[in-house]
């Protein structure tokens, strides 16, 4: 009995799938098989695909308008929704394509099409991003759509977390805020890339480029420093993480010029002290930079008049004030030209003296 109940179980369970409606394709994608009802909505749906495939996309989009107003609610709305969105686009009105693709990923993100429609999105998105404009109401490309490319690639990062698409995403945004110069959010971007996607190819990249964009914040001594402590930082990190790559893109040559930037804002801060007759807070400022930045080029020219400036400050704040003449001295004696000695054992090189000219006899 138990053997007569195993060998009738397949055939009982493959009962269910004598009903199913579609079939595989060579794509291994689920279409209406050739004797489904042409009038049905699988049968409908499957003209509409076989349309779209053909090239008549205006034709395609009045059967998808047909279908949609005929079966609102079939399960295969999501489908249709996206064949009408493939009309649009090739037909070359990808903004209302995006209409449609939209419903599928709010509506229908249970479906199989749901990621199918936001990889067209990021398709469309990447193009306004490289500078594709819009039609302006359906004629010519005037519309600048670059912050539909900033919202489209944010969503899909939200509605597909983790996965490869959305990696795509967020490098592809970090970049056009790297592009167009907008680096706070480029560092911002770059560092949310390098936190979500710590295996990814491109992590090395989002790093590098998260110091650039730091640093490139800089906009001179008269603003805040804060992009140069925050790339320093970073540095720091690489040269431990990963010192191969920070000897690679020079990592201790971009600290040096950090601190340079630095040093000449401190240098910029004193002067305005100056300029506003505080010689204290002036001297402070240099007192700073003499410490921090001993061997930097804005020391140098901040000893050219500490001492001057020192003599002229009250007693108690020039008490613990470093001897600034001395130090001038000494940097100055360290940037001489040192002659070169021959080593131990050998001749200095001879110099031979030039002749003098004979003095022409006097009659």
């Amino acid at each position: 009995m138990l053997r007569i109940v195993a060998l009738l179980a397949p055939i009982a369970l493959a009962v269910p799938c004598l009903g199913q409606t579609q079939v595989l394709d060579a794509n291994d994608q689920w279409v209406a098989p050739a004797g489904v009802d042409p009038a049905s909505a699988e049968g409908r749906l499957q003209i509409v695909r076989e349309t779209l495939a053909r090239g008549e996309y205006a034709r395609a989009q009045k059967l998808a308008d047909a279908w949609l107003e005929t079966f609102p609610a079939n399960g295969l709305r999501a489908r249709c929704l996206l064949a009408r969105g493939d009309a649009l686009w090739k037909g070359g009105n990808e903004y209302d394509a995006l209409f449609d693709y939209e419903e599928v990923a709010r509506r229908y993100p249970s479906s199989d099409v749901f990621v199918l429609a936001l990889e067209r999105e990021y398709t469309i998105a990447c193009a306004y991003a490289d500078g594709l404009k819009r039609r302006f109401f359906g004629t010519v490309r005037i519309v600048d759509a670059t912050d539909e490319a900033v919202e489209m690639l944010i969503r899909i990062q939200e509605r597909l977390p983790g996965s490869q698409l959305a990696e795509q995403a967020g490098m592809r945004l970090a970049d056009h805020y790297f592009d167009t110069r907008q680096l706070d959010m480029a560092a911002e971007a770059y560092d949310l890339f390098a936190q979500n996607y710590p295996r990814s190819p491109q992590v090395d990249k989002a790093r590098l480029r998260l110091i650039y964009a730091t640093c490139a914040s800089f906009r001179g001594p008269d603003h805040s420093a804060k992009g140069l402590v925050e790339a320093q930082i970073r540095l720091r990190e690489m040269q431990v993480r990963d010192p191969m790559l920070a000897n690679r893109i020079g990592a201790e040559a971009l600290l040096v010029r950090i601190d340079e930037s630095e040093a000449r804002k401190l240098l910029s801060e004193a002067r305005w002290y100056i300029d506003q007759g505080d010689l204290v807070g002036a001297e402070r400022f240099i007192r700073r930079l003499v410490t921090r930045f001993p061997r930097s080029v804005s020391t140098l020219d901040a000893l050219d008049f500490a001492p001057e400036l020192a003599a002229k400050l009250p007693e108690h704040a020039r008490t613990g004030a470093p001897d600034y003449a001395a130090l001038r001295s000494a940097m100055h004696a360290a940037l001489e030209p040192k002659q070169l000695t021959a080593p131990a054992g050998e001749a200095a090189p001879a110099t031979t003296a030039t002749p003098e000219p004979a003095k022409a006899a006097t009659p």
